[in-house]
């Protein structure tokens, strides 16, 4: 749409030229991943070499990795009661943070009664003093934190977390959707068990995601069953297209990953800095590390819903938080579990940044806002 400014990045991303590019071409094959004939090793070949690229990426090996249809049934697989990892021992319980995204917080196949979640401060960190209380006294427990939340922007002690959780025999499942292509993301290095991915958030296409596996993690149950794909760990015939996309899309995130991380930088700092010179407004989670690309904000009697549709005739467009809860007239659970009351907590809008995101979307950014707060904030 000619004239707009997209800055709702976190929600999805334009599709990259080389995920379109390697769709196509996917799109002219013929065989069944499955098949053992030429055509069936021609699809195959491309599965495979998607899958090696984003182990590559991630610090993996390419067995340890399980395409599903999204980043939802690759946290749903995650989420697995009798999981065995370094202890040997299955996990019995579910230990959430607060601010995970709502495919975490439904608990996966945990029954309610044995999942808790954890604390976070006002900063939007996982309180890590409350895991350890948590962890305490019970039976082995399968951890799941965010690398990053998808609303703050705000990056999760991770590395620190995983520490805590296998010195209590626990594993450690880590949704990375919102990180993958933002920041560095290696599994072993920091510390997690499992991790999630999806490839509408990096410039792939839109239903196909990956689980993310280290070496020693047994006895996953799939969600689906049937045949024998992904090493039995996921049935269902292989999105042939849409995983050559994701890992087109994967080693041109990674490439440009230094450069798009700086400028990103540099264009959130000015957007927030600039937001806040403007009708009061206030940036969650400005005094911890964030993403270089996420903006969540606030001011006084702002109702997010409003607000975004102002954006939207001004021809910017942005959210009031996850997605996948949009169309939801409700507080924002990850500022409620802050401390927000709800009135702040209703009315937060986030502007998501990405790799074409220009300064002269930022300056029409603010000269909206500056129109809109002085309109919407008048009384």
């Amino acid at each position: 749409m000619p004239d707009r400014v997209y800055l709702d990045w976190n929600a999805t991303t334009p599709l990259r030229v080389e995920a379109r590019a390697a769709m196509l071409a996917a799109y002219e094959l013929i065989g069944n991943p499955s098949s053992v004939h030429a055509e069936g090793r021609e699809a195959r070949w491309l599965v495979e070499d998607a899958r090696a690229a984003l182990a590559t990426a991630v610090g993996a090996l390419a067995r340890n990795v399980v395409f599903t249809s999204a980043g939802t049934e690759a946290n749903a697989l995650a989420l697995s009661p009798g999981l065995r990892g370094r202890s040997g021992e299955p996990v019995r319980r579910l230990l959430i943070s607060a601010i995970e995204h709502a495919s975490v917080l439904a608990g996966g196949r945990f029954p309610a009664e044995n999942i808790n979640q954890i604390r976070v401060a006002r900063s939007g960190v996982v309180d890590l003093d409350h895991l350890r209380e948590l962890l305490t006294g019970g039976p082995p427990a399968l951890v799941s934190i965010m690398a990053a939340n998808n609303e703050t922007g705000a990056l999760q002690p991770v590395e620190e977390a995983a520490g805590i959780v296998h010195a209590a025999g626990g594993i450690l499942h880590v949704d990375a959707i919102q990180a993958l292509g933002k920041i560095a993301f290696n599994i072993n290095a920091m510390g997690a068990d499992l991790a999630t991915f999806s490839a509408h958030k990096i410039g792939g296409p839109k239903g196909v995601g990956a689980l993310v596996m280290t070496e020693g993690v047994a006895a996953l149950e799939p969600v689906l069953r049937g045949g024998g794909q992904e090493l039995g760990r996921r049935a269902g015939t292989e999105n042939v297209a849409g995983i050559a996309g994701f890992g087109a899309a994967v080693k041109a995130a990674l490439q440009a990953l230094p450069e798009d991380a700086e400028r990103m930088t540099s264009l959130r700092d000015r957007l927030g800095n600039g937001l806040q010179e403007i009708a009061g407004a206030t940036v969650f989670s400005d005094d911890v590390r964030r993403l270089p690309n996420t903006v969540l904000f606030t001011a006084p009697g702002l109702k997010a819903e409003t607000a975004v549709i102002g954006f939207d005739l001004e021809g910017i467009a942005v959210s009031s938080g996850s997605a996948c809860s949009s169309g939801k007239v409700q507080p924002s659970h990850v500022l409620s579990a802050m401390g927000h009351d709800a009135t702040v907590a209703q009315g937060a809008v986030r502007l998501s940044l990405g790799w074409s995101t220009e300064p002269e979307d930022i300056n029409r950014a603010l000269e909206a806002w500056r129109r809109l707060g002085n309109t919407l904030l008048r009384g």
